[in-house]
């Protein structure tokens, strides 16, 4: 049944930093569904997702959540107990995925650059770096560049880091350390089997944290960027094998960073964000449109990828 008219439960909300951002993406995507016939059911998850989901009783999930317990597989799994049809990866590629050192365990082997670094308990910041300044420290597990910081010599944190400075090691215990890559912010968005352009991101101050992502106005999205072909060819190959080998499904969002001084050996992988968001602002519908791919018909497609996606389980199943 993947022609529709459909009904769709649109998940959205839940308690994690990005609760606005999803709110927004799943609000745009309900409207989107409506406005091409389809049954809308939306769900702002609460610790009752499991009942209002199944009193749902929809033909598939629209899951846009972002963050933690909606990107992270605990949803997902929940989702597959329950026998329910969702769109976006399933539990064991969102687990990976969300954890940028599980994600460079699972891609690294296969040639795919990304930064070295490890994980450091967060409270050995005040004693010591754990590598030359400047480098980046992040948490392991939080999508959207929540928590991002840009250690550098000269930088505001102190050296140490103190203990009383805002940042990430006041609110996590342990924190992936990188070494910090010079350059110019790109993405490519992944649509099924097919990678779409490469923006270039360019925040108006600071660096592409969550507020630069969110807030109109505070990043130039160049798209397609002004990079050189060899580089964009680079950029959608990656994308497209990360999305592959981490078994993502339906839409995914490729983010990285490319020291321009040193052609394609600058370009490294950050991170593959498996629930990329569906906002006015977002990379994923930007890139989609300037393909011809319009915002409802984009929305369409990923429901469309989940429903076939289940019809071929059910049909290994029976065979």
């Amino acid at each position: 049944m993947t022609r529709g008219p459909w009904h769709v439960a649109v998940l959205m909300g839940g308690w994690s930093a990005e609760r606005s951002v999803s709110l927004s993406s799943g609000e745009g995507v309900a409207k989107a569904l409506e406005s091409r016939g389809h049954k809308v059911t939306r769900i702002d998850m609460d610790r009752n997702v499991a009942q209002r989901l199944s009193q749902a009783g929809a033909d598939v999930v629209f899951n846009a959540l972002h963050g933690v317990p909606g990107e992270d597989g605990t949803v997902q799994g929940m989702m597959d107990l329950m026998g329910l049809t969702y769109t976006h990866s399933g539990l064991a590629t969102s687990v990976i995925a969300i954890d940028k050192q599980l994600t460079k365990q699972a891609l690294v082997p296969h040639g795919i650059p990304m930064p070295g670094g490890h994980i450091v308990d967060s409270a050995s910041l005040f004693e010591t770096d754990p590598m030359p300044r400047p480098y980046v420290v992040k948490p392991v597990n939080e999508g959207s560049s929540v928590g991002v910081a840009i250690v550098t010599q000269d930088g505001n944190y102190g050296s140490p880091i103190g203990r009383d400075v805002e940042g990430p090691w006041q609110h996590f215990d342990q924190l992936l350390a990188e070494p910090y890559i010079r350059g110019r912010e790109l993405t490519t968005a992944v649509l099924g089997d097919e990678a779409l352009l490469v923006t270039e991101l360019r925040p108006k101050s600071g660096f592409y944290d969550f507020d630069a992502k969110y807030t109109d106005g505070m990043t130039e999205h160049v798209c397609p960027a002004d990079i050189p072909n060899e580089i964009g060819e680079a950029c959608k190959a990656i994308a497209l094998r990360a999305h592959q080998l981490l078994g993502c499904r339906g839409a995914s969002r490729s983010d990285f960073r490319w020291d321009d001084t040193q052609g394609v050996d600058g370009l490294f992988l950050l991170e593959v964000n498996t629930q990329p968001g569906m906002t006015p602002l977002s990379l994923v519908p930007e890139q989609a449109a300037k393909l011809g791919i319009e915002y409802a018909e984009l929305v369409e497609r990923i429901v469309e990828d989940a429903l076939i996606q289940a019809q071929g389980k059910q049909g290994a199943g029976h065979g």
